[in-house]
């Protein structure tokens, strides 16, 4: 307590450390602030908005042959293989299976069991959740529901099945929609150079075959029965009038088709998706932008908290009156490591209502984006590990300090770690940015991600959107691995060497 309250009285009573730590708790906010008032978004007024039952805003539009099932039953299909538009290889995330769905209503509750030509079978529930089944594509399936619970199960031969999942849906009334489905999501491809990035994307479809179709339970015709009559509908299909469609090309949505093949067996194809919407704008992360100039305040005072010392000869004294050189340095890692924690997470709890506000203003507001109070979401995790970022930029600063001595030196070095590799991730082919991003201490900014990515779901991580490769965490995991190192290789040197 005695080092603590000393290095405490350090570092208060000077005036410029002080001053660069108000400095940097108020670049935080106002520069978030900026960062915020100049975005501008109109997707209110040109997209059309489907949430799921828990207010996941997702992809509903898939081509679905079905039949009315009130209570128990169960749908079985055999799936021989998908393909895309010309037969050509479909999508890895195209899908094709059985499905049992609340209603035609886009974003309704649904519990789907489907072959892909990609990943194999997998087993998905409202939107978000998914489980996966064998590696293989050309499967037998079966969805049995019982109550509120359905299960999946696949077979390689239809005689010996395998049990996948028992999952329970939010809203599956007694009476639902179960049958067939097709959908794939649009083909995307990116290309990223030294020069820049360019992405394009265009609407596919999927072509699946059906045989030894069977609905068992109550349907309309009142009984099990192997062969109904069953309807077609392309379920979240936009209005053709819509202003806001393609006229001709690519991008304009096609209609989805049925073709009875007898026995049982359909040729159907559709397009779209049954997933999780893919956004590119985060505005958990875009409130924080000014966490980025804070970074520099905070190893710059992390970095003076030691290298003043030296420069004036105090360390010395330091080190006679506390000989034990490995509690000072810990006495100056919980002073600084606390100060900066606090005033950090002060200027991001500031910093994101007021960015908030003006991002609504500028057209990010519902239903195309959440509207998000401080302890929504992900957005206390972000507030919290934007502190823990500043904190422990100071604390590698400290430490960088105590290894080399210098100011200039420490604080060039920390930058180089965290800022630089942030810079360069813009410019750089997207492999290489991505390496970057996960090897470096840069990688922390990761922990201000809002925006849930999804396994089952293709996405393109591009830095310049505030997207990284590694989980919230795990980024700011990285910079605390390269903290304890520092700290380590700076009690070394504190023992090795003369002040």
């Amino acid at each position: 307590m005695r080092l603590l309250r000393a290095e405490w009285t350090k570092f208060w009573t000077v005036r410029s450390r002080l001053l660069v730590l108000v400095l940097g708790a108020a670049a935080t906010v106002v520069i978030s602030l900026l960062g915020a008032s100049g975005a501008v978004n109109d997707s209110n007024g040109r997209v059309r908005i489907v949430s799921a039952p828990d207010g996941t805003r997702v992809d509903d539009t898939f081509r679905f042959v079905h039949r009315q099932l009130t209570g128990d039953g169960s749908v079985t299909v055999h799936v021989p293989g998908i393909e895309g538009r010309g037969g050509h290889p479909a999508e890895p995330w195209a899908k094709a299976g059985v499905i049992v769905k609340s209603s035609t209503k886009p974003g309704s509750s649904y519990v789907a069991l489907m072959a892909t030509p990609g990943h194999g079978v997998r087993m998905q529930w409202d939107f978000t959740h998914d489980e996966q089944g064998s590696s293989a594509t050309a499967r037998w399936l079966r969805l049995t529901r019982s109550g509120q619970e359905l299960t999946g199960y696949e077979s390689p031969d239809g005689h010996e099945w395998t049990k996948i999942a028992t999952v329970r849906p939010a809203d599956l009334p007694k009476t639902a929609r179960a049958g067939l489905f097709v959908a794939t999501p649009p083909h995307t491809t990116l290309r990223r150079s030294f020069g820049g990035t360019s992405a394009t994307a265009g609407t596919t479809t999927a072509t699946a075959a059906f045989d030894h179709t069977e609905l068992r339970g109550d349907t309309e015709s009142g009984g099990d029965t192997a062969e109904p009559s069953w309807t077609s509908t392309d379920v979240g299909a936009p209005d053709p009038d819509d202003p806001n469609l393609p006229k001709s090309g690519p991008a304009r949505p096609v209609p989805g088709s049925t073709k009875v093949t007898g026995d049982g067996g359909f040729t159907v194809t559709g397009q779209g998706d049954i997933a999780p919407t893919q956004t590119d704008v985060d505005t958990v992360q875009m409130s924080f932008q000014g966490v980025f100039v804070g970074v520099l305040f905070m190893v710059a005072l992390g970095a003076l908290f030691i290298t003043a010392e030296y420069k004036r000869g105090m360390i010395r004294t330091t080190f006679t009156a506390s000989p034990r050189r490995e509690q000072v340095l810990a006495a100056k890692v919980l002073v600084i490591g606390g100060v900066t924690f606090a005033v950090g997470l002060v200027a991001a709890a500031l910093a994101f209502p007021l960015a908030q506000d003006r991002l609504r203003s500028g057209g990010f507001e519902p239903p195309a984006f959440p509207d998000l109070a401080l302890l929504d979401g992900a957005v206390p995790r972000a507030v919290v590990g934007s502190a823990l970022l500043l904190s422990l930029a100071a604390v590698l600063a400290l430490a960088v300090g105590a290894v080399l001595r210098s100011s200039a030196g420490a604080i060039t070095a920390v930058v180089v770690l965290v800022i630089l590799p942030q810079i360069l991730a813009f410019a750089l082919p997207l492999p290489a940015a991505e390496w970057l991003l996960r090897l470096t201490p840069a990688a922390a900014f990761a922990i201000q991600q809002g925006v849930a990515h999804y396994p089952q779901v293709h996405h393109d991580c591009l830095p310049e959107t505030g997207c990284y490769p590694l989980a919230p965490w795990n980024g700011l995991a990285v910079l605390c691995a390269y903290v304890a190192v520092a700290l380590a290789l700076a009690a070394w040197r504190l023992r090795r060497r003369d002040a």
